[in-house]
């Protein structure tokens, strides 16, 4: 089914011998040294020129990091000198060789359809064959889906599916009960704080207008239990994206650098869906693209659901899918909303749950650092494995 969009909207964005016969090829010494100054030029130029790619990723510069990669397919696969062959073949057994870095430059792109490129490339050599492998997910299984089918099929509650207030439930909940006890405690002792938390509640009420909350998200941040279900979340996100098929530009991790791109909450995924684009830009959605971006918007409270037993985070995804389902033409009801976000939620709940190593494997390359290549190629490996 197709839903139309008003025109103003914006989306939210080496083959074997031939013979087994032996030959053998005596060279003079004037053949043999200018071999040898080739063999040698040709390293020195590669070298060089894997360097430049390396410079190119360290600036974050996409085109270019990828405009190399395919002009060294296109000169590797048609070069006709053996040594040259010999040189590239010895680069990629040092580990000169570094495709899978060129992920870490899509985030300053600009471009999305360069990023998807980048993907589609990569893909191309074969070292992504479980991107887009789900995306056709969205066409199996019934479409109703009630509380008492999501709870039959994940045991939960729909209220566990729910993002939830701070201080409400969960691990906040305890440090308000703790940080309500500890100011109960200094009062008796006639240590009068109110001033200073009076002072404390209107700077957090200020950040919280005026900066999204991103100075009490970057203290809470490095609080390790919190610190791990932001990964958790963010890894939800990243995997259902992947399997789906849709390039993921790069994963925020850090409020601050989250509010300088304009991203809503404490952390984020930036993914893009070439096909709900282009339907978007034709003033229409149709249910398959709708149904995997919604997918991959409920997959980090999936995520959080499936480790913790419930989801804490997502408000902020809620808050995106209400504000697309009403500018949908005809608009969703409230009915169709809710029947959506639990059918869309619980098909993420399912295939994080099916691919559980790789989702671990996302998590545990974010935990120590790793860059969006690197969380990729985990996802990879322990898909394989």
């Amino acid at each position: 089914m197709a839903r139309s969009i008003p025109p103003n909207f914006k989306a939210p964005i080496f083959s074997p011998p031939s013979s087994t016969s032996l030959s053998f090829t005596f060279l003079t010494p004037a053949q043999f040294s200018r071999r040898k100054i080739n063999g040698r030029s040709a390293t020195t130029r590669a070298i060089r020129e894997w360097q430049e790619y390396e410079e190119a990723v360290k600036e974050k510069d996409l085109a270019r990091a990828l405009r190399f990669l395919k002009d060294v397919q296109v000169e590797f696969g048609s070069s006709s000198t053996e040594s040259t062959r010999s040189v590239y073949g010895e680069l990629s057994s040092l580990g000169l060789e570094r495709d899978w870095e060129v992920l870490d430059t899509c985030l300053n792109a600009d471009d999305l359809r360069l990023v998807a490129n980048a993907y589609a490339f990569l893909k191309d050599r074969g070292f992504l064959p479980n991107f887009g492998k789900y995306r056709n997910i969205v066409l199996e299984g019934p479409r109703e889906v009630t509380p008492t089918v999501l709870k039959s099929s994940t045991g939960l509650e729909v209220s566990k599916l729910s993002p939830k207030k701070w201080g409400v439930s969960g691990n906040s909940s305890l440090v308000l009960i703790g940080l309500l006890a500890g100011v109960s405690v200094l009062l008796n002792q006639g240590i009068d704080i109110r001033p200073n938390l009076a002072a404390v509640l209107g700077l957090s009420m200020l950040d919280a207008i005026f900066l999204g909350g991103t100075c009490l998200a970057l203290i809470t941040s490095y609080w390790p239990p919190y610190k791990r279900r932001i990964l958790v979340h963010e890894a939800g996100h990243l995997l259902v994206a992947y399997l789906m098929g849709c390039p993921i530009r790069g994963v925020i991790l850090d409020p601050i650098v989250a509010m300088q791109m304009g991203i809503q909450g404490q952390a984020g995924t930036q993914f893009w869906d070439e096909k709900l684009q282009n339907e978007l830009a034709e003033g229409r959605v149709s249910g398959t693209a709708f149904d995997r971006y919604c997918m991959v918007l409920f997959a980090g409270i999936a995520a959080e659901a499936l480790v913790y037993g419930e989801a804490e985070g997502g408000e902020n995804d809620e808050n995106l899918f209400r504000s697309i389902s009403v500018l949908l033409e005809p608009p969703l009801s409230v009915v169709q909303m809710s029947n959506q976000a639990r059918w869309s939620v619980l098909q993420s709940y399912n295939l994080l749950k099916w691919q559980k190593h790789a989702h671990r494997a996302a998590v545990k390359a974010l935990e120590n650092g790793g860059s969006l290549s690197v969380v990729v190629r985990r996802i990879e490996e322990a898909m394989v494995s």
